[in-house]
């Protein structure tokens, strides 16, 4: 009996390994070697959505078979995540999906990034107010004022926090919504064609849309909100190019984007701050300490900005048929792999 039981266990324990191995596979986020593009499309699409409903619906065991557990903040930024490159690979079925069913899908997922942007958006201001602080320790680090905002800062996350993790009205609307896409992309009728085909006109397209942004943002024009579409643009890009297996440009898309978002931020963490004579910018110290932030939030912004464009000078150097013709090239070669 003993040696009954000890086989079962070592069956079920790799049919257990097999079916995690098996799992991971299918939510890998880029084409398979030999995988046709179309396929791998929909199999990505609907690996993210598994992933992201999985994670709003916390941990079972924690409350029980009765009821959803609460998903932690590392929970909620994997679905985020996961959000973001939905809509990034959907933005590259535009043309096949159509335009209303483009704008449905497209319009789920941004709204469900939105309900569950509170928490994440507060853990980032206090990290980018603690970057500054680290950054000028003589001059901001050691204001009375700036550690009474970050006190404020790390309250308000706290509370968004609970608000977006503790909602659980909120988690089943989003997760609803997303299992109604998920039962569509298991019906998506793309079109089986070579190589990049079933992509190529609205990559070329996310491409353009990129170079044009980082071009008015180098004419100065749209201010901080030009800098905000570009950046959505760049992670597209990014995601496009890790879904195509061509991980240079994915990894060069990367770090623009990074540069991009901590400018964001930046703009975000100013936008925040209570005006002069309100706490804890109150009476001359603290109207000093704000105008010292504020003076070193810009600084910093310049920076990133002439980083940033520097960067996007490499991404964005060539016209987009020239681009897509180097992709073509390079997603010949990463599909034989």
């Amino acid at each position: 009996m003993a040696v009954g039981v000890g086989i079962a266990f070592a069956q079920a324990e790799r049919t257990r390994r097999s079916a995690k191995r098996q799992r991971k596979r299918e939510r890998r986020f880029t084409q398979l070697p030999g995988e046709p593009l179309p396929q791998a499309l929909r199999r990505i699409a609907l690996g993210q959505l598994d992933l992201a409903i999985e994670s709003l619906g916390g941990d079972q065991r924690a409350e029980g078979s009765g009821g959803a557990g609460v998903p932690d903040a590392k929970a909620i930024h994997e679905t985020r995540k996961a959000l973001k490159r939905l809509r990034a690979l959907v933005g590259l079925l535009r043309e096949d999906l159509g335009e209303r069913q483009y704008r449905r899908e497209h319009k789920i997922l941004r709204d469900a990034a939105r309900r569950l942007a509170g928490a994440r958006d507060a853990e980032v201001m206090v990290g980018t107010l603690d970057a500054l602080l680290e950054r000028h320790p003589r001059k901001l680090g050691r204001s009375r004022s700036l550690i009474e905002l970050r006190k404020l800062l790390v309250t308000e996350r706290g509370a968004a926090a609970r608000g977006a993790l503790g909602d659980q009205d909120t988690r089943g609307e989003v997760m609803c919504e997303l299992s109604g896409l998920r039962e569509r992309a298991q019906r998506w009728d793309l079109p089986e064609r070579p190589g990049i085909a079933v992509v190529e006109s609205d990559l070329e397209r996310l491409y353009r849309q990129g170079r044009e942004r980082m071009r008015r943002v180098a004419r100065g024009k749209g201010g901080a909100r030009a800098a905000h579409e570009w950046r959505k643009r760049v992670k597209d890009l990014r995601y496009a190019a890790e879904i195509l297996g061509l991980h240079p440009i994915a990894r060069r898309a990367d770090r623009l984007g990074e540069i991009l978002g901590k400018e964001h931020d930046l703009v975000v963490l100013a936008g925040l701050l209570p005006p002069a004579g309100r706490a804890p910018f109150k009476g001359k110290r603290g109207k000093r300490a704000r105008k010292a932030l504020l003076k070193r939030i810009a600084r910093r912004r310049r920076h990133l900005r002439r980083r940033a464009l520097r960067e996007g000078e490499r991404l964005y150097g060539h016209r987009p048929k020239k681009f897509l013709r180097r992709v073509r090239s390079a997603h010949r070669r990463t599909s034989r792999i």
